[in-house]
């Protein structure tokens, strides 16, 4: 059984950076993890690569060949991983041992994760493989400044959750660079009553009705619930892995190991 977390969020949300510090930190710990690229159109890391979605494509080529901008370049490169999951990614995956753990560092486009159906079939194909795979959701703590913006950021991570169908922890990343951090704690998690009450005295009164539906919406798939990253912190890391661990069962099926002790005298 092979253990694998796909990190996705909007551009700019700390994807990489997450990635890189939770190499460091497994390294501190004497645990292994792999990191696997999967955005075409990066250039430099602070981790070690252990896959490399530009070894198959990268978005600088597909600009320059098919004349086709970033987004659409972008859209080509995935759709071209996912012809190729049967050979390339089969190939790769065939490099690690059944209880390796891997981390997939994705692309920041959103209909990605949203509707575009690359990403989900690159988890069935995991899962074929004999992969846990667990949704890592990152949305920055600095674009949460008031309730429209966090019910914004709900929306899109509810839209990925349906879409993947995968267990699904929520993170607000750069929680070490928030000024004020009270603000962002009354969203960690929230009372739904009180996030209505704070949506409808800024949306205008005919919008009441959909505010109401909104937020039972986020209330019922329990994505009001939010952990907090702080990277200058090592118990932040090391507690947001414990919960991405457990959802996706890591180190359950591992064998107890008994303490000998020496047979008691008769």
């Amino acid at each position: 059984m092979g253990y694998a977390q796909l990190v996705i969020g909007p551009a700019g949300s700390g994807k990489s950076t997450y990635c890189s510090s939770l190499y460091q930190h497994c390294e501190t710990v004497g645990r292994s993890i792999h990191i696997v690229n999967l955005d075409p159109a990066a250039e430099n890391f602070d981790y070690p690569v252990a896959m490399d979605i530009r070894e198959l494509i990268s978005l600088e080529d597909v600009m320059e060949e098919l004349g086709l901008g970033p987004n659409g370049g972008l859209i080509y490169c995935m759709e071209h991983l996912e012809e190729n999951l049967d050979d390339w990614l089969t190939e790769e995956l065939d490099n690690y041992l059944d209880d390796d753990y891997l981390v997939f560092d994705c692309p920041g486009q959103i209909e990605l994760f949203s509707h575009v159906p690359v990403l989900k079939n690159f988890v069935e194909h995991l899962r074929r493989k004999n992969f846990n795979v667990c949704v890592v959701y990152l949305l920055d703590s600095q674009f949460i400044t008031d309730v429209t913006k966090f019910i914004s950021g709900c929306m899109a991570s509810l839209s990925a959750m349906v879409q993947l169908e995968l267990p699904h922890v929520n993170i607000l990343s750069k929680m070490d660079l928030v000024t004020n951090k009270r603000d962002i704690e009354n969203y960690l998690d929230p009372e739904p009553r009180t996030l209505l009450a704070e949506l409808n005295q800024r949306m205008a009164p005919q919008f009441e009705k959909l505010n109401k539906s909104l937020i039972e919406l986020v209330d019922q798939y329990s994505m009001v619930s939010f952990l907090p990253l702080d990277l200058r912190k090592e118990s932040s890391i090391q507690y947001i892995l414990s919960q991405i661990d457990n959802s996706i069962q890591y180190g359950e099926d591992a064998d107890v190991k008994v303490k000998d002790f020496d047979p008691e005298d008769d």
